[in-house]
């Protein structure tokens, strides 16, 4: 059985780097981001994959189910015994199509949501001081913060009911966090 662990966070708040420094350090964890299992699935040329193109190709959204089709598939697929995926879920829906899905999967275990917490000034410094792209700027910053803080109180009060919910402070240097999750995920383990 797969166990798997959600990484929520803020932009900036460096949920990616953390997930993918864990798997790195620790070959029984495979990390993943929807983005990229979504690019994989297409490049493979499945016929999942063939329909998700014709949606990205025409720049709409790709239906939830395909998505959490994609993710399950992904974690099943996976080599590793233990899964990460950050970034997930965004929304309540994200969250409650994943859930429905988890709970008829008999082959995936959700073993924990962590949330990567930093303020708002720590998130907005990160973000406008990587500079990445057109898209780092002050304006876009606060628009993905609205969309990431809008759901969060359900998403926080959900997973906490199910006794699933894990908060790490993401103010601290990068090896101190990673140290820190790394400790609670081997512990949810």
């Amino acid at each position: 059985m797969k166990k798997l662990f959600l990484i929520i966070g803020a932009p900036g708040s460096g949920k990616t780097t953390d997930a993918s420094i864990i798997a790195k350090n620790d070959a029984s964890f495979a990390h993943f981001s929807t983005g990229d299992l979504l690019r994989a699935e297409v490049a493979s040329g499945s016929e999942r994959g063939k329909t998700i193109d014709g949606f990205i190709s025409r720049g709409n959204l790709v239906p939830l189910d395909i998505v959490v089709g994609t993710i399950v598939n992904a974690i099943k697929s996976s080599p590793k015994d233990y899964v990460i995926i950050d970034g997930y879920p965004r929304s309540v829906e994200q969250m409650t199509t994943l859930d429905d899905v988890l709970r008829d999967e008999r082959e995936i275990e959700l073993k924990g949501v962590i949330e990567v917490e930093v303020s708002e000034q720590t998130a907005k410094d990160r973000v406008l001081g990587r500079a990445r792209g057109a898209d780092d700027n002050e304006e876009v910053f606060y628009n993905r913060m609205k969309v990431y803080t809008e759901p969060l109180t359900s998403i926080k009060d959900f997973y906490t009911r199910n006794d699933l919910l894990y908060t790490i402070s993401g103010e601290a240097s990068i090896e101190e966090i990673v140290a820190n999750m790394t400790k609670l995920i081997n512990d949810l383990k």
